[in-house]
């Protein structure tokens, strides 16, 4: 049997629509498949490969931790160089980041960002002895359980009740709804930016009205970087640009340089709360592998030496100065090098996709946003790589 026929007889599926696309090699912004087609990634992997695939400083630092060795033990208990490296970087990405429980300093390393999720959804149970959590309508934090409990799509949820109780869904952006954060509230989670929403990028007095609801009645503030962080919006955090701090930051995905790995970060005496009562109150056996972490490390200095943050935004209006003058995208929404590209509905951007796949450069939409085209490439994408992909795009529109 040929690899394609293995994959849709044995890999579980998702869709009756897989891309199916049989990738050999990739490398930077590009992908191979086995008849040696290339594409270009416009979407990383969805918000992961941030460094592009293979950067060859990850790979020296995965063949570096591999020399040395593998998983050792259930996570915390043993002192492993790149968790503690890893750990310090990023507190040194947020030594400026004070919430009112204290500075953004202790670091606890998931699989994901599901799981990052479902720890911080406990964290803020645990430290503030209430059960309300407060999530936004069309967010998307994940699938595990907890996690979907926290989105606010039905159309996702109605399948798999029960789901946690206790949740309240806000709109993103709309002040009104500030208020209704209250004293039985244990934690906001929230994005910057929303993502499967479709880019929506809200005022910072929003997030700001927030921030200080959240302090006033005692509840957490969680931000989810999940998509946003690690450099794609122009900051290395994307809440650097709105003026306020979180008291739990989430992130994954774009961390990795490739490898699986998510953490969730918050102040000491916040933290402190998985140690007792009940011993070990959060527990993972490979949250924090060391090669992931190996692979995280060197991700964040190239992301923050060679300054792929500060470069965002330019790209980013690069990609929109080339593709407004189309009069099929009504709106191009984002910020740096996160955007969605709105068109009339989805059955005029789907054929769009299609066809800019066929000509070699990969899209997509958003989960709950199906009419909108998402442009989220490698942040070490270059402008002449950027003007051929508008070209296809625009191509592909026009035919």
């Amino acid at each position: 049997m040929t690899h394609r026929q293995l994959f849709f007889q044995h890999v579980a599926q998702t869709s009756d629509s897989p891309l199916a696309l049989e990738i050999d090699r990739a490398e930077g912004v590009y992908l191979y498949t086995t008849d040696d087609q290339q594409y270009m990634d416009l979407i990383s992997g969805i918000g992961v490969s941030n460094v592009g695939h293979r950067h060859p400083k990850v790979l020296a630092a995965i063949q570096a931790q591999l020399d040395k060795y593998l998983h050792l033990m259930v996570y915390g208990e043993y002192v492993q160089t790149p968790q503690t490296q890893l750990a310090q970087a990023l507190a040194e990405t947020l030594a400026l980041c004070t919430s009112p429980y204290g500075q953004l300093s202790n670091v606890y390393f998931t699989n994901s960002g599901t799981e990052a999720i479902e720890g911080a959804m406990k964290l803020a149970k645990r430290f503030t002895g209430r059960t309300e959590i407060v999530s936004c309508i069309n967010a998307y934090h994940g699938a595990t359980q907890g996690a979907l409990s926290l989105s606010g799509d039905e159309n996702f949820k109605r399948n798999y009740r029960h789901l946690l109780t206790g949740i309240r869904h806000i709109e993103h952006g709309n002040m009104a709804h500030v208020e209704k954060i209250g004293y039985r509230t244990a934690a906001v989670v929230i994005e910057v930016i929303t993502a499967e929403a479709g880019i929506r990028v809200p005022e910072p007095t929003y997030l700001q009205a927030v921030r200080q609801r959240c302090t006033e009645v005692g509840a957490l503030l969680i931000i989810d970087e999940i998509q946003t962080g690690f450099g794609r919006t122009g900051s290395f955090w994307a809440f650097e640009a709105f003026g306020f701090v979180p008291d739990v930051l989430v992130c994954a995905k774009g961390m990795g340089g490739g490898m699986p790995i998510g953490a969730f970060i918050s102040s000491p005496d916040v933290m402190s709360v998985f140690k007792n009562n009940p011993i070990l109150g959060h527990i993972t056996t490979f949250g924090g592998h060391p090669v992931s972490c190996a692979a995280s490390l060197a991700t964040l200095k190239i992301i923050r030496n060679e300054q792929l943050y500060a470069q965002a935004e330019a790209k980013g209006q690069l990609f929109r100065q080339l593709l407004r003058g189309s009069p099929a995208i009504k709106e191009i929404r984002g910020k740096g090098l996160m955007l969605a590209a709105e068109f009339a509905s989805f059955e005029v951007l789907k054929p769009v996709i299609d066809r800019a796949i066929e000509k070699g450069v990969i899209t997509d939409w958003f989960l709950f946003c199906n009419n909108s085209m998402r442009i989220a490439p490698p942040l070490i994408i270059s402008e002449e790589q950027i003007r051929e992909a508008c070209e296809v795009i625009l191509d592909a529109i026009n035919a």
